[in-house]
């Protein structure tokens, strides 16, 4: 297992490498570089932008300049923010918990409705007519306007829920801060358990077929008991993967979520850095991403490894 888990982070250094050089091209071949947000100011001079790109090292070669951002990112400098001037560290990890609450709870409801529908639609012909639709229906609604009409829907019209915020205004309590976040979540969650149900639903079709379920059945074991006991624990370990490398996607796919709703997480912190062309936020933004996502992807192959004897073979 150590050998195996050394050599998947072997290979993952190289990708965080390649990742950090396109994050790097991409913020230098904007028009103006990391510099825009002066260049157009008509209150800064031109002697003025010109001391600023001596003093954050612009004006050395490319190549120097990526090593020494990639070597202070890698040692926690991730500079200050263009907009407030505050280290950018602390300002992405006091918006991480926000949307840890909100990755987290959607993730956990997703995770409940598609092993439900999934199984369902697997086992019940009927149920998964209209679980198909459903499914199709949640991958193919854009989530700013599946956002914006439970906003209309439960918000405006019904008044059961606030539109927007973490918590309200005077401070409430644990059901304030509850009732702030079913609407995001709800959203977030819809779109990830479509997906993911159709996982579930297939992997159980193929668990249903293997010869130790006919062989049960031949035996006069009940359907439930097959399903339950016996499929069901079968079925999980693709599904669990695909949940695992799918969670930083949804962590870093929240961007459009807590925009519409304005939650105060990491992903509105993108939209406001990308508006004001805060480059030290966003550049520091799509790392921590590209590294989320290579963690869960590392965790993924180690749990498909630890649980199916099949893969050892490999390692």
């Amino acid at each position: 297992m150590l050998r195996f888990v050394g050599r998947r982070a072997a290979q993952a250094i190289p990708l965080l490498l390649v990742v950090s050089l396109l994050v790097f091209a991409l913020i230098h071949a904007v028009p103006g570089g990391p510099l825009a947000l002066y260049l157009d100011n008509p209150n800064v001079r031109p002697e003025d932008i010109e001391r600023l790109r001596r003093a954050m090292g612009l004006d050395r070669p490319l190549t120097e300049q990526y090593l020494s951002w990639l070597w202070s990112f890698v040692r926690g400098d991730w500079g200050y923010s263009y907009a407030d001037g505050r280290p950018v560290m602390d300002r992405l990890l006091e918006r991480v918990p926000a949307t840890l609450e909100l990755v987290g709870v959607s993730t956990v409801a997703a995770v409940v409705v598609a092993l439900l529908t999934g199984t369902l639609s697997a086992v019940r012909r009927g149920f998964d007519r209209v679980a198909t639709v459903a499914a199709v229906a949640g991958m193919s609604l854009p989530v700013f306007w599946f956002g914006l009409v439970l906003q209309l829907v439960f918000a405006n019209q019904l008044g059961w829920l606030p539109s927007s915020g973490r918590s309200s205004f005077s401070g409430g309590g644990v059901a304030d801060q509850l009732s702030h976040l079913v609407l995001p979540a709800a959203v977030l969650a819809a779109a990830h358990a479509a997906g993911w149900s159709r996982y579930m639903r297939g992997s159980m079709h193929q668990v249903l077929a293997m010869p130790f379920v006919l062989a049960a059945r031949a035996r006069g074991v009940g359907e439930r008991e097959i399903v339950l006991r016996h499929a069901l624990r079968h079925a999980l370990l693709p599904f669990a993967t695909v949940v695992l490398l799918d969670a930083s996607i949804m962590a870093s796919g929240a961007v459009v979520t807590e925009s519409v709703f304005a939650w105060p997480g990491i992903g509105s912190l993108f939209t406001e850095s990308l508006a004001r062309r805060d480059y030290t936020v966003l550049m520091a933004f799509m790392m921590c991403a590209s590294v989320a996502v290579v963690i869960l992807s590392l965790v993924a192959d180690v749990t498909v490894h630890a649980l199916d004897p099949r893969t050892r073979e490999d390692g």
